[in-house]
């Protein structure tokens, strides 16, 4: 234990969020073990034994309080709630879980429906899931027609464009111009600097 017993007994007592998720209390009088800000009844300091994390006081035989939810405490996946699933997709995302596969897929990989996925990103992306992944293809068939030499085609490959039509598409309806046409303004910017 990194705290001694008179330290860890006032942080409890005093409720002190500081040292939640830092250690776990075991009351011996309930068989239950609380989070450090538990609203419950401060226990007598006799009833208390202090645990580095819940899985050790889960081995010593205390059951997770239902009022503070150990499990949930501060930086653990249940903690973070659906910030956890939302950043866990946007980084499935970027790496082209949608290039290749649909939103239903990529709900299925994080264990939720895609209609609760995609009221996820609306709430607290502003944007689909699959806007997300256009986005990112857009950026990055940018990057590499103003920094590569590759051909339309392989850029739209590497990018993640499903085809070369999707591609010209979606950069018109974005830019009013096709891609070529946006490399040739980066070669004259680039010239005239």
């Amino acid at each position: 234990m990194l705290f001694d017993f008179d330290t860890c007994y006032d942080a409890v007592k005093n409720r002190d969020a500081r040292y939640d998720g830092v250690f776990f209390t075991g009351v011996s009088s309930t068989g239950i073990f609380c989070r450090p800000v538990c609203p419950a009844v401060t226990p007598k300091p006799e009833n208390c034994e202090f645990y580095p994390s819940s899985a050790a006081a889960m081995v010593a035989g205390y059951r997770p309080c239902l009022r503070c939810r150990p499990e949930s405490a501060p930086n653990s996946p249940a903690w973070n709630g659906v910030k956890t699933t939302v950043k866990r997709a946007l980084t499935l995302i970027d790496q082209g879980a949608l290039d290749n596969h649909t939103v239903r897929e990529l709900a299925e990989r994080l264990g939720i429906s895609d209609r609760y996925l995609r009221r996820l990103f609306s709430e607290h992306v502003g944007a689909s899931p699959r806007a997300v992944a256009r986005s990112r293809r857009v950026l990055l068939a940018k990057r590499l027609i103003s920094d590569s030499a590759d051909s339309m085609t392989t850029v739209a490959h590497k990018a993640g464009f499903s085809s070369v039509r999707q591609f010209n598409d979606t950069f018109h309806k974005l830019y009013g111009v096709p891609p070529s046409q946006l490399r040739h303004a980066y070669a004259r910017q680039a010239h005239s600097n």
